[in-house]
């Protein structure tokens, strides 16, 4: 998945325009909640992308899950 497609879903999910997340921002400080981050999980595995809640709950910044679903 590419930083483009990433930062778009996060915010549309989010309800902010997608130029104020910054790399290293908290998700959880512009409102991502438990629940959210499973919807992901699910859209994205059945996408084809392995990733767990745990590892997405651990650093919920973009620049961390950019990380991760490029290594998927």
């Amino acid at each position: 998945m590419d930083e483009q497609t990433l930062r778009s879903q996060l915010a549309d999910l989010l309800e902010i325009p997608a130029d104020e997340l910054a790399d290293d921002d908290n998700l959880l400080d512009h409102g991502l909640d438990s629940i959210r981050i499973m919807s992901l999980v699910d859209v994205w595995r059945s996408a084809g992308v392995e990733v767990s809640f745990v590892d997405l709950a651990e650093e919920p910044t973009l620049a961390h899950w950019r990380t991760l679903l490029t290594a998927s």
